[in-house]
């Protein structure tokens, strides 16, 4: 992809209820994912329920093959054995918080600190930080 390239792709909510807390339940998944691979893309997967409720709602919904990317990973309790068991070709998460060790292979940790020290020296010598998206920081 070159600097500023949109990948050509199509946009699916999922509608997610929570009938009690840690409990995350997808009621249906609005827009077309049959026979398509879909990205589920989250802030967070802490108990890693919504992610999996989300792989397994997109699955049942058509898609094709399904990927995971979060910016938090705290991967809590359960997480490990719900995500060994779920639906994800890979899940790539940041290095924001360290993993604890057991994770499953399916996960890539990619490395936010080249991003954080150029902003930040950006800031500090008054240069542009819009420069670290390539002038394309605003999606609209």
């Amino acid at each position: 992809m070159t600097t500023g390239a949109r990948p050509g792709a199509g946009l699916a909510i999922l509608d997610k209820e929570r009938p009690q807390q840690q409990v995350a339940e997808i009621g249906h998944v609005i827009g077309d994912v049959t026979g398509r691979t879909a990205i589920v893309v989250d802030d967070i997967i802490d108990t890693a329920g919504t992610l999996c409720a989300a792989g397994e709602a997109v699955m049942r919904a058509g898609a094709r093959r399904v990927f995971a990317a979060a910016t938090h990973a705290p991967f809590s309790g359960p997480a490990y054995q719900r995500l060994a068991g779920a639906p994800f070709e890979r899940i790539v998460v940041t290095d924001t918080i360290p993993l604890r060790p057991g994770a499953p292979p399916n996960v890539d940790v990619v490395s936010c600190a080249p991003l954080l020290a150029d902003s930040i020296r950006r800031i500090f010598t008054d240069d542009s930080v819009s420069e670290v998206f390539g002038g394309n920081n605003h999606p609209f």
